[in-house]
């Protein structure tokens, strides 16, 4: 896999916008898309759950498709197994296998390869023991990488820590760079990006690489597990900036739901619904080629 650079990025979303088309054709009709779709890439927070309770229409919805959806995911605090669990508890069935999370990716892709290297990893301790199961050796000083990802229990000291490990030449993994996710009640739950702005201030060290969405990587191991390609493949999520945008990078269409500019509906159950289509002006979209984040110069991972 080669890196390319994703050059600077920009404070507010291209309003280039282009009609989301399924096999060729507009997806207007009610229920139309769920017929044309083969396949669906599905969003995870604000999409299919907000922190510990489904969202209205997340089971119909995987229940409809049943073997031909994947979840792709910016989670780094869980583990596919563990978040499995986790969703079974809230009724949504989803196996392991159909999970793809960019913490788990970017273990993978630090043990795959740069085998050996010494990991710094700023994150939950279910990713601390996945990473250990793939072979990263897990230090606390002179790191050959940062992998920053959602830490709960972040704190002065692991910014210091990272911080200087980065000023020592360490290069700088970050799983996502969500800023936010949706919560419960409206509230906003602080992710990856959050803390990713504080390792940058007192560093001034960029990322070296960011795996999460919109980067290509967890969209191609969503297509990779289901078999499918991207022109009969719909993503469904909530964000413009990381779902549509990483979308558009690979042709794929995407409905957006929640309210977000260009939501088509409230809800994943909006979707089943003739109301959250319009004949001609359904704003289902595929965004320009540019990109809508505040760091700049990152390296992100593509085939």
């Amino acid at each position: 896999m080669a890196e390319i650079p994703v050059g600077r990025y920009r404070r507010s979303m291209s309003t280039n916008f282009k009609t989301a088309t399924v096999n060729g054709s507009k997806a207007t009709a009610n229920g139309e898309w769920l017929t044309r779709a083969r396949h669906l890439l599905v969003d995870l927070d604000g999409t299919l759950v907000r922190q510990q309770e489904a969202i209205e229409g997340a089971a119909e919805l995987l229940a409809h498709f049943h073997d031909r959806y994947a979840i792709v995911s910016n989670n780094s605090t869980h583990t596919a197994q563990g978040l499995a669990l986790r969703l079974r508890r809230l009724g949504l069935r989803v196996p392991p296998g159909r999970i793809v999370l960019a913490g788990e990716l970017a273990v993978r892709q630090l043990a795959q390869q740069h085998p050996g290297a010494r990991v710094l990893l700023i994150g939950s301790q279910s990713l601390h023991r996945f990473a250990r199961a793939e072979g990263c050796e897990l230090v606390q000083a002179n790191a050959d990488f940062v992998l920053l990802a959602l830490d709960m229990h972040f704190s002065h000291a692991r910014l210091a820590l990272a911080a200087n490990e980065l000023l020592r030449g360490a290069r700088l993994m970050v799983t996502n760079a969500d800023a936010t996710h949706p919560g419960p009640q409206g509230r906003v739950v602080p992710e990856t990006g959050a803390l990713l702005a504080a390792v940058l201030a007192a560093s001034g060290v960029q990322p070296w690489r960011v795996i999460g969405k919109p980067a290509p990587l967890l969209f191609e191991e969503g297509l990779r597990r289901l078999g499918a390609e991207p022109a009969s493949t719909v993503v469904i999520g909530d964000n413009p900036l990381t779902d549509a945008e990483g979308a558009a990078r690979l042709g794929m269409a995407c409905l957006l739901v929640g309210q977000a500019p260009g939501a088509v509906a409230p809800t994943v159950a909006g979707l089943f619904r003739s109301a959250a289509f319009a004949a001609e002006e359904a704003p289902q979209y595929l965004l320009s080629e540019s990109t809508s984040k505040v760091w700049r110069n990152v390296r992100t991972e593509v085939s």
